[in-house]
């Protein structure tokens, strides 16, 4: 019983020896099989990747920032350069024109608020109405906006757009703009609760809601 034991045994480890003996050969035979195949395919696959990648690069590099040694990439930047020079000179000039344009309409509201409100109102000479508090300085705000879209045709008419100066304009009425629209803006709180209690009482109110329907 001990022999048949160690006869299974045995047998065991020859099966052992015998696999890892085939294990082992059928390793060396395909080892220069496998070397051979990445030398030859995977490393030159990763060469010609890295070459890609490079060149790739290069001609990035070139569309970024083209070669002046080159006269079609010097070329190709200068049209470049001229076609956003085009596109920032167009959109300046349409924000100068709707600046303007803003200007107008504002003044434009600001006379009808002046002639068909304001100059009424005070003509009525209503008891217990007080204009100029209701109003503040707007007759003021006009002027210096009046002076301001001047100030901006004076610079831009007949006036190539690229040679159009507008930041001078602002810096030149700085000074009364800030003191105009400090006052107004100083007194607008206490207007608006002027208005909110004149819209109480009936009499007042009609002559409001008349001006505005001269507005209209």
């Amino acid at each position: 019983k001990c022999a048949g034991k160690e006869g299974v045994g045995g047998r065991r480890k020859n099966l052992a020896l015998l696999r890892k003996k085939l294990y082992m050969g059928e390793r060396r035979r395909t080892e220069p099989v496998v070397e051979s195949t990445t030398t030859a395919g995977d490393h030159s696959t990763l060469r010609r990747s890295q070459s890609d990648r490079t060149e790739y690069s290069q001609k990035l590099q070139e569309k970024m920032a083209p070669q002046t040694g080159s006269s079609t990439s010097a070329t190709v930047l200068e049209e470049d350069k001229e076609e956003v020079s085009r596109r920032m000179m167009a959109k300046r000039v349409k924000i100068i024109s709707e600046l303007m344009q803003t200007e107008k309409d504002y003044i434009n509201d600001l006379d009808l608020c002046i002639k068909e409100v304001i100059q009424p109102l005070r003509k009525k000479q209503i008891a217990c109405f007080d204009v100029d508090g209701l109003f503040s300085n707007i007759e003021l705000v006009h002027q210096v906006s009046a002076k301001l879209l001047s100030l901006l045709e004076e610079a831009t008419t007949d006036v190539e757009p690229s040679m159009q100066i507008i930041g001078e304009v602002f810096l030149q009425i700085k000074g009364p703009l800030e003191d105009t629209y400090k006052i107004y803006c100083y007194r607008h709180d206490d207007a608006h609760t002027m208005l909110e209690s004149y819209e109480k009482d009936e009499e007042l109110k009609q002559h409001l809601r008349h001006c505005v329907q001269s507005l209209k």
